[in-house]
């Protein structure tokens, strides 16, 4: 019963992928379908209107098998190397200014949301002081 289940969920992730590729193709918006639908993903999970275990099985599924889905790409990538040949200074500085962008962006990412935790966490225990 749980296998029917996350296959429902990672139905419903494609789902949405393939709505965001239809509405690509019909208002001809100069984004990746997949993006479309991730932000139509993004937008129902933030309206509470897609609940989040619906989709939560499946997308942990898919993120376990992510670097399997990744080897592909990177093996095109290494095959090109008539692409990158002579380019090795330009690259290796966007990866080290994109690593350091990624990093600051996600400390300051986890430090708000560790703050925004701390302070529901001390409303609720007011809340709790005043009501008792």
């Amino acid at each position: 019963m749980n296998v029917i289940r996350i296959i429902g969920q990672i139905g419903m992730l494609f789902a949405f992928s393939y709505i965001g590729s239809f509405l690509k193709e019909l208002f001809h918006i100069p984004l990746p379908g997949s993006i479309i639908g991730l932000l139509l993903l993004l937008l129902g999970l933030s309206l509470k209107i897609v609940p989040t275990d619906w989709i939560q099985g499946g997308a942990n599924v898919l993120i376990t098998f992510l670097p399997l889905l990744l080897v592909p790409a990177t093996v095109s990538v290494m095959k090109a190397t008539t692409l990158f040949s002579g380019k090795g200074f330009i690259l290796s500085g966007v990866i080290i200014v994109s690593t350091i962008f990624t990093m600051i962006s996600v400390g300051w990412t986890s430090q708000l949301l560790e703050r925004q935790v701390q302070k529901r966490k001390v409303e609720s225990e007011c809340n709790n002081s005043l009501s008792q």
